[in-house]
């Protein structure tokens, strides 16, 4: 048999091959080199807690080392721009929170990105509900008795933020819409120098993470009026939900998802997704996660799609009735 043949014959095998593979198949070995997970805050909040367990997870699971890297600063911009300018190889992902899908809007044109267009979305990691606090201080013991002396000094009240567009600035004004009154918006860089405001009475309500603020609910510093949505959180038992309350509708949460950039592989986006599944089903992650407050989900890709889609616009509708504008 001449060289020529046996050459022939040789591509033709190595294609039937190829054919024959499943498909995806060349995921099967991602990740090859470590991965960046960028978190767009500095270490210790919520979405840098979320995203350290999750790497320590994913590294065990998949062979590789996940890496977090913070970088904050300008409303979690500037870590998710990192996200999407990165290349679409899977080597770099990122954990956002609810100022994701907030900014879309607050920031609209001005943002250096497209929040539906430059990102491809993997799994919603966890979930959790926020509560309504007051200094102990206060007269006001339920959700009703803030909302009159809300209404009868309209905008005297303060109410803290750890931010412009962060969940608890945006639970504060669902709050505010659902209750018709008005109150002076305080917003802080991070949920730190809040609660210091707050437990020295600086300002009058706020809300904030079940377990950032549950240590001081039960040591009689605040006290907790509400959990936002419609059911109570089994840190808080004794407190009543939103929806309890008469404010249903008022049910913003924190929210944390793995994105990439776009142009990700199908097949790498669904083997960090399945990855990310099996890891928060386990019991000793779901454990630690109840412990911090969260509710974990591990969603497939076209559920966090659908779910970004659906929350934008939301957002949008409160951030006009509000006229929120960026600081």
């Amino acid at each position: 048999m001449n060289t020529h043949r046996m050459r022939r014959r040789g591509l033709l095998a190595a294609g039937a091959l190829l054919a024959a593979a499943p498909r995806g198949a060349g995921a099967q070995t991602y990740p090859t080199h470590p991965v960046r997970l960028i978190v767009p805050y500095p270490p210790g909040g919520a979405s840098d807690l979320t995203a350290r367990l999750l790497a320590q997870e994913l590294t065990t699971a998949l062979g590789q080392s996940f890496v977090v890297e913070n970088r904050g600063g300008a409303a979690s911009i500037t870590g998710t721009q990192a996200v999407a300018t990165a290349a679409a190889d899977g080597g770099t992902l990122g954990v956002v929170d609810t100022a994701f899908l907030v900014n879309a809007e607050l920031f609209g044109s001005k943002l250096p990105y497209d929040t539906q267009r430059d990102f491809t979305p993997i799994s919603l990691l966890v979930r959790a509900p926020l509560v309504l606090v007051v200094p102990a201080e206060v007269p006001w013991q339920n959700v009703a008795q803030l909302e009159k002396a809300a209404r009868e000094k309209p905008g005297e009240i303060s109410f803290g933020s750890a931010g412009n567009g962060t969940a608890v600035h945006m639970a504060g004004e669902q709050f505010r819409q659902a209750a018709g009154f008005t109150y002076l918006h305080v917003p802080y860089r991070g949920g730190g120098p809040l609660i210091t405001d707050l437990l020295a009475g600086r300002v009058q309500m706020a809300f904030g993470t079940v377990p950032a603020m549950a240590e001081h609910v039960r040591a009689g510093r605040l006290r907790a009026l509400a959990v936002t949505g419609r059911e109570r959180s089994p840190l808080l038992p004794e407190v009543p939900s939103m929806a309890e309350a008469g404010h249903p509708q008022v049910d913003a949460m924190l929210i944390n998802a793995l994105i990439g950039p776009a142009g990700l592989s199908e097949a790498v986006v669904e083997r960090l997704a399945e990855a990310a599944r099996a890891v928060l089903g386990k019991p000793a992650v779901r454990g630690r996660l109840a412990e911090l407050g969260f509710e974990p989900v591990g969603s497939a890709p076209e559920e966090v799609r659908r779910f970004f889609e659906a929350e934008i616009p939301r957002w949008e509708r409160i951030i006009q009735q509000g006229g929120i504008r960026p600081d």
